[in-house]
């Protein structure tokens, strides 16, 4: 039973997220041959100001 966890800054929509498990669902059936039904996605929002790369956080660009 694949288990994928995404990690993503807030603010995409309904839509994007959506897309993104299917695609990552299809992904993993193909390439490591599980059912789609074993396979969980689990999307991780991130506040802009919880995340930083190169010193300075998202909320700050």
């Amino acid at each position: 039973m694949p288990i994928v966890t995404v990690k993503l800054l807030e603010g995409r929509n309904d839509e994007q997220k959506k897309a993104l498990v299917e695609k990552v669902t299809a992904a993993v059936v193909e390439t490591v041959n599980a059912k789609p039904e074993a396979v969980t996605i689990v999307i991780e929002e991130m506040a802009k100001n919880h995340y930083a790369n190169g010193g300075v956080r998202a909320s700050d660009k």
